[in-house]
C-alpha cells in the first residue's frame, strides 16, 4: 500500500484523496495531472497510459523516466528506460507472476518518477494494467475496472477476460 504524509495537498485531480501528494523526484517531476491520459491514484500518484500508436506531442512535453510496454512483439525504441511486458492484444500477461513484478515495480517508481504503461491501443492492455496498478495503490479490485473507465479512459479493459484478471489481481 501506499504511505500517505498527512500535511501534503491533496491537489485538484478528481482521483486525490485528501493527504495524498503526487511524486516529484528523478524525472524532473510529476506528470501534469490534467495532461491527456494521466491517471491519478488515489494516493495522488501519478502514471501516464499511452497508446504507442501516436506519437509523443512534438512540443517537446515531458517523457516519462520509466516505461511499461505491454505488446506481444518487440516495443519501439525510446530514449528512456522501458520494460516490455509480453501481453498479446486483447488477451492477458503470457507470464502472470511477471506481470506482477512488473506493475509492483512501475507502481513503486511512480512514487517519485513519471512512469508510462502503454500499448499499442492504449486502453485494453493499458487499461487492465492501470486496473492492477490501482489495485496496488488501495483501491479494491472489484472497483479498479470502474475506476480506470472514470479516471483514464471509459473503454478501457476491453474484454471480460482482462475484468477477471483485474478481480483476481488483488488475490
Amino acid at each position: 500500500m501506499a504511505e500517505i504524509e498527512p500535511d501534503a495537498d491533496p491537489g485538484s485531480h478528481p482521483g486525490a484523496r485528501p493527504g495524498a501528494r503526487p511524486g516529484s523526484g528523478a524525472a524532473g517531476g510529476a506528470w501534469d495531472p490534467g495532461g491527456a491520459g494521466v491517471l491519478c491514484l488515489p494516493s495522488g500518484r501519478l502514471i501516464r497510459g499511452r497508446a504507442l500508436r501516436r506519437p509523443l506531442p512534438a512540443d517537446g512535453g515531458p517523457v516519462p523516466a520509466y516505461a511499461v510496454h505491454l505488446l506481444g512483439g518487440q516495443p519501439p525504441p525510446v530514449p528512456w528506460e522501458a520494460r516490455r511486458l509480453r501481453w498479446p492484444d486483447f488477451w492477458l500477461p503470457t507470464d502472470r507472476a511477471e506481470a506482477r513484478s512488473v506493475l509492483t515495480e512501475a507502481w513503486r517508481r511512480s512514487a517519485e518518477e513519471r512512469v508510462e504503461i502503454a500499448c499499442f491501443g492504449g486502453r485494453g492492455r493499458t487499461g487492465t494494467a492501470l486496473a492492477c496498478v490501482a489495485v496496488l495503490d488501495g483501491v479494491p479490485p472489484g472497483e479498479a475496472v470502474a475506476y480506470v473507465r472514470r479516471h483514464y479512459d471509459r473503454h478501457a479493459v476491453e474484454t471480460p477476460w482482462q475484468r477477471a484478471y483485474v478481480r483476481r489481481f488483488g488475490t
